[in-house]
């Protein structure tokens, strides 16, 4: 580096300073490189740039006189070479498996084993079918004329028929002396291998007569059968191979970093002097390629995200065989996974509980594959989870799996309400401890009351648990927590409880019950995972107005299957989803049972939930509920064990009840709070509503009586304030008419 010195001569102030003056105007002197540049005027030198230099003042300070220059204040870091611990595990992580994945997992090499077997005998069954009835013809139709080429190839090489060509133009060209060289040539050529062609022709003929007087008959027929096929070979037209294809050969081609940095470039990912760089070589990576690339400085894997559709244009795919993963180095690293086809459309297969005869709900259990294949375990545990789709996209079915395998565990409580009254879930009724179909009453029982009863009944309970866990001695419950050993123990009756509502919306949305309803399952999917009682609804309709967002907002895990818009799918993954790259709007039709996963786990990605049908869920419940009568946890609804009576008191006797003498009319918010000091196991959800939605339950409670409200005024501290409420003559009458029909009935 070039140094500059700034101590110039000294420069006189003009004249026309005076000592008013704050600054003095310097000149800028041209760097002196030679002696003989000092001759030269500044103003006759040519200006270059980085020539110039200026005689300034350090400092303005006038106590700064005398002051020697000082050590620097932010001396540069400095940088310090790594550990050898640093060094390793640098190492470490930019070493590259010795062995892919699916050499060392059990689990991928016995899949790998399973595809295997089953490709290849496919492969092998195609061709036996088709080798006499196809294959066999074909080698005898092209088998003259694969002959005929072959004599005909022979005699050309006999004679020579390469240099022809040679040898007339010579004649063209009236070249006598290259005519009789290429002339003398050929003669030699055609002698020798005339005689080369005479003895294979004999050789030949002794070898077939030989085989044709003393061999086997096998070998004869195999020696035929070779010759017939090797002719055949040879005849068939170079458009119409002889042997059928046994797979469809789809759609791909060899990517290569040409096609990448086309495709950022057509997305804006790259600027003007900087492209993407690759931190590893592009590779295959199952069926697929697996590409790392490193965007320029200031781009990330959001935008990434957001150019998806971009990205995959410019690769000449479609947007569903495009997958982007981040790196945790940098934010700038994107880890694409191309797909030879959209793995989407691919079915995962049946379900593996078919397979199982037991499951541990307190570990992981096989719920799908992601978009590679790769098995996806679900676990409720600790969790809520909603469901929310489309219909006939395999939400049901999704949601399902799970309380089949919930099932299987024996020591797992089962409550399952189905809003649609769909065949569905019918078959859970040999394993759960309640259960109920549709709105509508029938048989004398009606379906939202039994809803309601065992909510409340599970509220109940999860009080319960809270309170005698944290009284359990240490040496069984150490933390206050549920432990598998605490939930598998009968007397102790905690066990793990799986709480399924499909279709809740029609439970949410009845006119009666309705806010109840909505208030034990916000309280239940809050509250209840923490004691094991885990909450899972679906729904196609997660509006606010069907299922408000109190309720999905208690679901810590999210399963979004094809939606109609973005601010669908972010109303069902939560708020933000959109802009992390989670949209199942961008799903298909026939992404059935395809959705995105988010709050399960530590990664949010996509899972091709497996699917059990109508058959196979009927075969897993049966099994499952032989498990729970061997076990003897068959209980509640399966078991033929009614829920306990509640109290036989009405809403209109406690109503009456709370009211007070002398009270003609009264607020209904303040009849609620009433009630539940009365009864707070029944009333206790309605006195956590909000005051007009507490006034609207005791409203819905009390019209089957034919009981209205009005607006009541109260002056409260000098105001008038006017609200709903109840008579008291309205609550006796209704009382009478009902005594009267009891009595006449």
């Amino acid at each position: 580096m070039t140094e500059i010195d700034v101590s110039g001569p000294p420069v006189e102030a003009p004249e026309e300073e005076t000592e008013e003056a704050t600054a003095r105007v310097l000149p800028f002197l041209r760097k002196e490189t030679t002696p003989a540049a000092a001759a030269v005027p500044a103003d006759e030198v040519e200006a270059k740039p980085g020539e110039w230099e200026a005689d300034l003042p350090d400092t303005d300070d006038p106590e700064a006189e005398g002051l020697t220059e000082g050590a620097e204040v932010d001396p540069p870091k400095q940088a310090y070479p790594p550990s050898v611990a640093e060094w390793m595990e640098a190492k470490d992580k930019a070493r590259l498996p010795v062995l892919p994945d699916w050499v060392k997992l059990p689990d991928q090499r016995k899949a790998v084993r399973k595809w295997a077997v089953r490709h290849y005998s496919t492969m092998v069954g195609y061709h036996a079918v088709r080798l006499p009835v196809v294959y066999t013809p074909k080698i005898v139709a092209y088998s003259p004329i694969g002959a005929w080429r072959w004599s005909t190839a022979v005699g050309r090489w006999v004679f020579d028929a390469e240099g022809k060509a040679l040898r007339l133009a010579s004649v063209v060209k009236e070249d006598a002396a290259e005519y009789l060289r290429l002339s003398h040539q050929r003669n030699d050529r055609v002698r020798l291998r005339g005689i080369v062609a005479t003895l294979g022709t004999f050789i030949g003929l002794a070898a077939a007569l030989t085989l044709y007087v003393m061999a086997p008959s096998w070998l004869l027929m195999l020696a035929m059968a070779a010759l017939t096929t090797a002719l055949g070979a040879a005849g068939a037209p170079a458009d119409r191979p002889l042997i059928d294809r046994a797979k469809v050969t789809f759609r791909k081609r060899k990517l290569s970093s040409d096609i990448v940095i086309r495709a950022h470039e057509v997305a804006g990912l790259t600027e003007k002097d900087m492209s993407v760089a690759f931190p590893r070589p592009i590779g295959r990576d199952g069926d697929g390629w697996r590409v790392v690339v490193d965007l320029p400085y200031g781009k990330t894997f959001k935008d990434a995200l957001k150019a998806h559709g971009r990205l995959a244009s410019g690769m000449d795919i479609a947007p569903t065989q495009l997958f982007m993963d981040p790196d945790e180095t940098s934010n700038r690293r994107v880890s694409y996974w191309i797909a030879d086809r959209d793995p989407l459309a691919v079915p995962s297969g049946k379900s593996p509980l078919l397979g199982a005869t037991r499951v541990d709900f307190w570990k992981p259990f096989p719920w799908g594959v992601d978009e590679r294949g790769n098995p996806v375990m679900a676990t409720m545990l600790w969790l809520s989870l909603l469901v929310g789709a489309v219909p006939r996209q395999g939400k049901t079915f999704s949601a399902r799996t799970i309380a089949l395998a919930a099932a299987l565990d024996p020591y797992v409580r089962l409550y399952v309400f189905d809003g649609k009254a769909s065949p569905d879930w019918r078959k859970f009724a040999l394993v759960a401890h309640r259960i109920g179909f549709g709105i509508v009453p029938k048989n004398g029982l009606d379906p939202v009351e039994h809803l309601l009863a065992s909510l409340r009944e599970l509220k109940a309970d999860v009080e319960d648990r809270y309170h005698r866990l944290s009284e359990l001695p240490l040496h069984i419950c150490p933390e206050g927590k549920l432990t598998p050993e605490i939930s598998r123990d009968k007397k102790l009756n905690m066990p793990l409880t799986l709480f399924v509502v499909d279709e809740v919306q029609e439970y949410l949305q009845h006119p009666e019950h309705g806010r109840e309803i909505l208030s034990l399952l916000v309280y239940l999917a809050r509250v209840a995972p923490a004691v094991g009682v885990s909450v899972m609804t679906s729904t196609q309709k997660p509006d606010d107005k069907a299922c408000p967002s109190e309720l999905r907002d208690q679901h810590q895990a999210r399963f979004a299957l094809r939606v109609g818009a973005y601010q669908v799918s972010d109303t069902i993954l939560g708020a933000g989803s959109y802009s992390e790259g989670l949209d199942a709007s961008k799903l298909l039709k026939s992404h059935k049972g395809v959705g995105l996963l988010k709050g399960m786990s530590d990664d949010s990605g996509i899972v091709r939930t497996y699917l059990a049908d109508g058959r196979d869920a009927e075969r897993i419940l049966t099994r499952a509920a032989a498990l729970r009568e061997a076990e003897d946890t068959l209980t509640g609804d399966a078991a033929g064990q009614a829920p306990a009576a509640e109290n036989a008191a009405t809403i209109l006797d406690d109503v009456a009840q709370v009211l007070g003498k002398g009270e003609a009319k009264v607020w209904s918010e303040t009849i609620v709070d009433r009630l539940a000091d009365l009864r707070p196991e029944a009333y206790g959800p309605w006195a956590e509503l909000e005051p007009k939605p507490k006034a609207e339950a005791l409203t819905a409670a009390l019209k089957p009586f034919g009981i209205g409200t009005e607006q009541i005024g109260r002056r409260i501290d000098g105001k008038p304030v006017n609200k709903r409420g109840i008579k008291r003559d309205d609550i006796a009458a209704a009382i009478t008419q009902r005594n009267e029909k009891r009595d006449a009935g």
